[in-house]
């Protein structure tokens, strides 16, 4: 096994895991800490050290509000109240089974969600030890969230030359995993078999890292995209971003808000502080922190720069559970339904309408066949943007039965537990079914990472339910309830179904 690594600043020293053919190593510095002068900066490269630096647990989380025990989601991930959070936060965590640096095994580069407010790679459903266990090398990367990680300002574009000014969060992935391209081998993964992958805001994320020129270089061959939100036509998310200049806008406001007379005396402020003003600035809907279309990371909206094809062409994997956030044209009478529709689908407005059964006496009926699930409409439209353009892309939704005296359906970030097969670490009472759901969801993920194809065998060596490239003549998809198997998208209505192709249409079959 490979206990101590040779990386660019220095050896790390890592512990076996749980499983013992696995070793693993937390708190990688892979940049520079993100204080002083390189608060709002892209990240720098790390400090080397002398020695070898003991790397047994996971570094700070990026500075986020507080966790207070009571939301839904405290309870399932976060089991930890005394975490710790700085700016020194830039590491990653690597989950290796080499038993030396020359097994060129894929690589897995997971980024996590969180709304781009919050989040950490040492989240218990986290794990990497079932990945690794299957051949791969799983590497978490840590990055900034909220007002650290997505501020601008016009002091910020001048101090950088008018590029890479910010969306410092994505900044963070991209020097995550170009560490990773430089380094893995001596944890024995193969740098020309990288694949990243991210849920919910890490889905948009991984879109994100994939529309971006700055990506270019050949280094990501493939990606998975969970719950995400890339192409939701008309829904948020991808079609509304500010611009760099709508950006540094905000930031002045931000910078009024706390008191700041400058971009050297915000730096000086601690970082508590910024943190907490980030938040209330937001909640006092004077702005929101998120990504800008900048013109260097991002040179345009995503879905836009999806429509035209301009992403790497690399096989993907996306899709959604069943039980994400709905999204419902934003209307209170039928006036302002049609005058949204009108707005959102143009020239189509009247086909849509006629899709929805638009009727003047009955608005209730008509916004109950609007409703969509925001992230599966999202997927689907990016497998048939892909289809065609004559991509790879495997299209899926998962939808099993999730147990708990919650009752809580198939909830937006569910499919964690399965993708990392970690229902162990849970309180959820999963049983058989659960756990064989689980084996197979995690095989089909990281033979994606292997070869770009998710079919293969099982454990027990039997061939798991084949699963078919998204085409333009098949609207098939896997689908993960208390097995897999290929099938439709459940409970697609004619309109939605109709909605999906207007959409498409307007967007890019012009």
């Amino acid at each position: 096994m490979i206990y101590i690594a040779k990386t660019e600043s220095g050896l790390v020293r890592g512990l076996t895991a749980g499983d013992t053919f696995i070793t693993v190593f937390k708190g990688i510095p892979f940049a520079a800490p993100a204080t002083g002068k390189n608060r709002w900066r892209v990240p720098q490269p790390a400090e080397k050290w002398d020695g070898i630096k003991d790397c047994f647990e996971f570094g700070p989380a990026a500075y986020q509000t507080v966790k207070t025990g009571e939301g839904f989601y405290d309870k399932e991930w976060h089991n930890n109240p005394e975490w710790v959070m700085s700016e020194d936060c830039l590491q990653l965590n690597i989950w290796t089974p080499a038993k030396d640096p020359g097994e060129k095994l894929p690589v897995m580069v997971w980024i996590y969600g969180g709304g781009l407010q919050e989040g950490y790679p040492g989240e218990m459903e986290f794990d990497g030890e079932r990945i690794a266990k299957r051949g791969v090398v799983l590497v978490s990367v840590n990055y900034r969230v909220n007002v650290f990680g997505w501020l601008a300002h016009p002091e910020i574009t001048a101090e950088c030359g008018g590029k890479d000014c910010t969306n410092f969060g994505l900044f963070d992935q991209k020097a995550g995993i170009e560490w990773v391209y430089r380094n893995i081998a001596a944890f024995g993964g193969d740098p020309e078999n990288i694949t990243i992958f991210g849920q919910s805001a890490g889905g948009r994320s991984v879109m994100s890292q994939v529309v971006s020129p700055k990506n270019n270089d050949g280094h990501i061959k493939r990606a998975i995209s969970q719950s995400s939100t890339p192409l939701n036509f008309g829904f948020g998310h991808g079609n509304d971003y500010p611009t760099l200049h709508e950006a540094e806008e905000m930031g002045k406001r931000f910078f009024e808000f706390i008191g700041a007379k400058n971009l050297e005396e915000a730096r000086s402020m601690p970082a508590e502080f910024i943190r907490d003003k980030g938040a209330e600035f937001s909640q006092k809907r004077m702005g929101s922190w998120q990504f800008t279309v900048d013109d260097s990371f991002l040179p345009g909206e995503p879905v836009t720069l999806l429509c035209e094809g301009k992403y790497i062409d690399i096989p993907m994997m996306c899709g959604s559970t069943t039980g994400e956030f709905f999204d419902l044209i934003n209307a209170k009478d039928m006036a302002g339904l049609e005058k949204t529709a009108r707005a959102l689908y143009g020239e189509y407005a009247d086909e849509f309408l006629k899709v929805i059964e638009f009727d003047k006496n009955d608005f209730e009926r008509s916004m109950a066949l609007c409703k969509v699930n925001g992230s599966a409409f999202s997927a689907r439209l990016f497998a048939m943007r892909s289809a065609d353009l004559g991509r790879t892309t495997y299209l899926y939704q998962f939808d099993p039965e999730i147990p708990g005296e919650d009752h809580p359906g198939v909830f937006h970030s569910s499919d964690l537990w399965f993708v990392f097969e970690t229902l162990g670490k849970c309180w959820r009472p999963f049983k058989g079914k659960h756990y064989d759901l689980a084996r197979l969801v995690c095989n089909y993920w990281t033979n994606f990472a292997k070869t770009g194809d998710p079919n293969g065998k099982d454990t027990d060596g039997k061939a798991m339910p084949v699963w078919i490239p998204f085409t333009d003549d098949s609207s098939h998809l896997m689908v993960f309830e208390d097995t897999a198997h290929m099938g439709d998208e459940k409970d697609m209505s004619p309109s939605v179904s109709e909605m999906y192709r207007l959409a498409a249409d307007k967007m890019w079959r012009k």
